[in-house]
């Protein structure tokens, strides 16, 4: 009788195919396991262990009983202990789980101490984000960052299967791509001169757009995805000081190409994580939020409307008259809309996802394409239900004059002068997006702050690791 070693993936993947030679190859020898310790319980006479070993979201069960020489081991053993396991599979199509494993030997790879924080009892979000070092363990955070690694892999893969060059951008730069201001300076200890390393004034980045739009212009279809910085102090679920952002940029593309992009992302990603991830799916949508593949599945057969930011104001000031009541009520033209004013359109007039275009100039970035009317650019934010903005994209200025007396007036045009050289040295018509990952991962899972959703949470006022 051999011993094969193997995963609970594989087991379960055996299992559910049903390949009867392979099951027969199991079944008649002997299958060495190694994992942690989810649940113990015995009654005296039989036990059962919860083992999962980090390979699928479900458990394996573990069934030992007193006439086993390793008894005493089993049943002392604690939630957290690391074991390694050889025993019998039994296949247990009549019961709750598929199979078990009845014990032939058990033995502790590692121990856990008394004090382990993770017990068989639900745990709030707010005391598992003081153990983010433990907190992997626990079974939200197991599927959460599973589907986050999943939905990493089909961000690469959608824009890899359609020819994009993945370009990796600085994290320290020179500029604030936003104009915002809310950028964290780099500095060495120095206490002479901390900016003399570099010779001048840097911090890290806070978006990667400036730095790929010229690849764009060299490789045509690209894109970059990494982590981004904002100095906001800004004490809301959605906002981190350090998150990922995905930032295409495409030449000889408009704002409509632009849509059309966004919209096949969208729902690629929502539907590979669907496929790839269906037992943390089936869990967020009973533990988290039980309409949560029922949204997912509506915008992935959904065709994403379009409206104007103007026609959107409209909207929202005849709703405000008929009795609506938002937290900001005065609604108006030139106003940077809230998520309640987002939602509202996508879930009340739309019901379902809606591009949102032609915003003000006023209150987009300076690299945005100016309308015909002089007083919009060619600007869209996906708005979906339950969140409101997903994603924003824009066409950018490729009008080097247009763009430069802008940048001149908004005091942007020193450091730089190599992003007006895109306009001079062959520009194009070129369009762009960005989506935050963190915040698309939590639409995808229905999680409802940032901090559950990273691995290690950076907020203002809010650091341990």
């Amino acid at each position: 009788m051999d011993t094969i070693k193997i995963s609970s993936f594989e087991l379960y993947d055996a299992v559910s195919c049903g390949d009867e030679e392979e099951l027969n190859d199991l079944t008649s020898n002997r299958v060495f396991l190694q994992g942690w310790v989810r649940t113990n319980r015995n009654n005296g006479q039989i036990g059962f262990i919860e083992l999962n070993d980090g390979t699928y979201f479900k458990n394996v069960q573990l069934v030992y009983n007193k006439d086993n020489p390793n008894y005493e081991v089993a049943s002392a053993l604690r939630n957290g202990c690391a074991v390694e396991v050889i025993g019998s599979l039994k296949l247990t199509p009549e019961n709750k789980q598929p199979f078990e494993i009845e014990v032939v030997e058990i033995s502790v790879a590692g121990e856990c101490d008394e004090d382990y924080p993770l017990q068989k009892k639900r745990h709030s979000f707010e005391f598992l984000r003081e153990i983010a070092h433990i907190r992997p363990r626990a079974n939200t955070f197991q599927a959460v960052f599973r589907v986050r690694s999943v939905l990493s892999f089909a961000i690469h893969q959608f824009f890899q299967e359609r020819g994009f060059l993945y370009v990796h951008t600085p994290e320290i730069t020179t500029n604030d791509g936003e104009g915002a201001g809310n950028v964290f300076d780099v500095t060495t200890h120095d206490t002479k001169d901390p900016f003399e390393f570099y010779g001048r004034k840097v911090n890290l980045t806070v978006t990667g757009q400036l730095h790929v739009e010229p690849f764009a212009l060299a490789f045509r279809d690209v894109y970059t995805f990494g982590p981004v910085f904002r100095a906001e102090h800004s004490n809301t679920v959605r906002h981190a000081s350090e998150f990922w952002m995905v930032e295409p940029e495409m030449a000889f593309c408009d704002l409509n190409d632009n849509m059309r992009v966004i919209e096949d992302c969208i729902k690629y990603c929502i539907s590979y994580v669907m496929e790839a991830c269906p037992e943390e799916m089936k869990f967020f949508n009973t533990m988290i939020d039980n309409t949560l593949l029922e949204r997912l599945n509506h915008v992935v057969n959904s065709e994403f409307q379009k409206m104007t930011y103007t026609e959107g104001i409209k909207i929202l000031e005849n709703a405000v008259k008929s009795g609506v009541i938002f937290e900001n009520n005065d609604i108006k033209w030139g106003m940077d809309l809230q998520s309640e004013h987002e939602r509202y359109l996508t879930e009340k007039i739309v019901k379902g996802p809606l591009f949102l275009i032609d915003y003000p100039e006023e209150i987009k970035a300076f690299y945005m394409k100016l309308n015909p009317d002089k007083k919009t650019v060619a600007a869209c934010d996906l708005l979906v239900p339950a969140v409101g903005e997903l994603v924003g994209g824009s066409q950018r200025e490729e009008n080097y004059e247009l763009l430069k007396a802008k940048m001149d007036k908004l005091g942007l045009t020193e450091g730089l002068e190599w992003y007006l050289d895109t306009r001079k040295y062959g520009g194009c018509v070129h369009s762009g997006f960005g989506i935050g990952f963190d915040r698309l991962l939590m639409y995808v899972t229905g999680m409802q702050n940032i901090r559950d959703v990273q691995p290690y949470p950076r907020t203002s006022n809010s650091i341990k690791y």
